[in-house]
């Protein structure tokens, strides 16, 4: 997966924290390249509650799967300190083939056999804990989320992702307050015009390529409860501010190379395919 910083601010682990069984084992044959690209976008502006912190790694255990590459990404604001950063990243190898089965010893292809079952048992656990530290260090407090300029910049690694299948889970409020704009009002959610936002975007040059990924949004419209403690609660938002905010989100990926499948406010109904 290319994890090179692209136009921001930016800290990335190594490229793949997963060993390989096939060097491991010293197989003749090489894995072949991910088949899928799966990223994992945690905004640390947003604090899940319980419900949500089960219901994301619901969204995300059966998607490390034997042929794919992932990596757990978190950013909030660049103003503030914070940028975007890879947390964890690896990929899970595909199995040796049934041809090429036949021409590996027994003793081999057990020792490879297990080393595979304890890859997949390590990316879990690398996946698992990435997200935990992201949301144990996620605070509303921080004021500011530069949601477009970090999804800009994020767009560039998602297109290098070498599966021809991408898919970028993004777990955000949605809500950008930032210098581009702010998506706010009195505590709350501000109706916003999709087409004046588009617009902005475009002029502040927001968009990105994300190489025709698919994306699924979780937590949009989630902020602080009323009783001010800190806990994630969500407010009362009606229906039309809420279209206007999934409108202007469509309009945005759509013109950065991307579709929006889903748009959770804040879970989704449905699992990832």
């Amino acid at each position: 997966m290319a994890l090179a910083p692209t136009g921001a601010a930016w800290a990335a682990t190594p490229q793949n924290q997963i060993p390989s069984c096939y060097a491991a084992n010293k197989m003749e044959t090489r894995p072949a390249a991910p088949a899928r690209s799966f990223f994992i976008v945690l905004d640390e502006t947003v604090v899940l509650d319980d419900n949500l912190q089960r219901a994301l790694w619901e969204q995300v255990r059966p998607q490390l799967q034997a042929g794919t590459e992932f990596a757990v990404i978190r950013f909030s604001a660049f103003s503030q300190g914070k940028y975007l950063e890879v947390v964890a990243s690896g990929a899970l190898e595909a199995p040796v083939s049934a041809t090429e089965r036949d021409s590996v010893s027994v003793p081999k292809l057990k020792n490879f056999d297990a080393c595979m079952k304890g890859q997949a048992d390590y990316a879990q656990k690398l996946a698992r804990a990435a997200i935990a530290k992201v949301l144990q260090a996620s605070s509303f407090d921080l004021s500011r989320s530069d949601i477009e300029g970090s999804l800009q910049a994020l767009s560039h690694i998602v297109a290098e992702g070498q599966g021809s299948q991408r898919t970028l889970l993004l777990v955000s409020d949605m809500l950008e307050n930032s210098s581009v704009s702010s998506f706010y009002q009195n505590n709350g959610v501000r109706r916003i015009d999709p087409v004046a936002e588009m617009k902005k975007a475009e002029a502040e040059k927001m968009l990105g390529n994300f190489g025709g990924a698919s994306v699924y949004v979780m937590g949009a419209g989630v902020i602080a409860a009323p009783n001010g403690k800190g806990k994630p609660g969500i407010q009362y938002r009606d229906a039309k501010t809420m279209a206007a905010l999934q409108d202007f989100w469509n309009r945005y990926f759509t013109s950065s190379n991307a579709r929006l499948m889903e748009f959770g406010a804040p879970a989704l109904l449905s699992i990832i395919p």
